[in-house]
């Protein structure tokens, strides 16, 4: 089983960068994306339905902003869309496919770095989005979240720490949050049990030369339940191209649902 995340920085961009020509190549059961940037009306042809595959998708109230997606080669037996927390919904973050014993999630966390209001927006995710993974966790099933988490979790996970250590998507409180993911919950990070290298980055800003310098962020996650995650093989980070200012994240598991 391979899975693939995604945050595409518009769906569309993305698109005309060549994604769709690129996404077939790789043989993926599932392809979570994030930041949309659609609505649902925008949504048409190889974009919503690539060779293959059925896409879904849970976008935002607002215009050219957030959104989620998921792309699958079988039917899922069922979409949820959505958490149930308002707030947290109209912004299109969370979306999950149900293959038999495993839950597949594509989940977009709120970037806080653009200013105060939206940190706080972020915090209210972390606190109200809790529960929902304790639930997750101990539902039975196995459960795979896939997505952009605006976190990197430690020091080794972004390459300017020390400057960054104030800064959204590197504050204590946010990567304490994740500690509390991983140790009380006993969610994996998967990339990270298979590859414990530094220099692994998913995202780069568009300033400088941070990407021809890897001056990275890893913030893209696939996070499982024990049991799934102690089936994964191989895990990439895809950089020959660019499709957006993130890399896709790929990880193979020797599972079937």
């Amino acid at each position: 089983m391979r899975i693939v995340t995604l945050n595409l920085n518009g769906l569309r961009s993305a698109t005309s960068k060549g994604f769709f020509d690129w996404l077939p190549r790789q043989e993926a059961d599932v392809i979570c994306v994030q930041e949309l940037k659609a609505q649902q009306g925008d949504i048409h042809g190889i974009m919503r339905a690539p060779d293959g595959y059925t896409g879904y998708f849970h976008c935002a109230e607002k215009k050219g902003y957030s959104g989620v997606g998921l792309y699958t080669r079988c039917l899922p037996d069922q979409i949820m869309e959505g958490t149930g927390i308002p707030e947290i919904d109209a912004e299109g973050r969370y979306l999950r496919a149900d293959f038999g014993n495993l839950f597949i999630i594509s989940l977009y966390l709120p970037s806080g770095s653009s200013g105060e209001h939206r940190q706080a927006a972020k915090f209210f995710f972390m606190e109200h989005f809790f529960p929902l993974l304790q639930s997750l966790a101990g539902c039975g099933r196995e459960v795979l979240l896939c997505g952009d988490w605006n976190i990197a979790h430690k020091e080794i996970d972004l390459k300017n720490w020390r400057s960054n250590q104030k800064n959204s998507g590197f504050l204590p409180e946010e990567r304490a949050w994740l500690s509390t993911i991983f140790d009380e919950l006993k969610l994996v990070d998967v990339f990270r049990k298979i590859n414990p290298a530094p220099d692994q980055y998913t995202w780069w800003s568009n300033r400088g030369q941070a990407w021809a310098k890897n001056v990275g962020w890893r913030i893209d996650y696939q996070i499982a339940t024990p049991g799934l995650a102690g089936k994964a093989t191989v895990a990439s980070i895809y950089k020959d191209e660019r499709f957006s200012d993130h890399a896709p994240l790929i990880i193979d598991y020797d599972f079937n649902p």
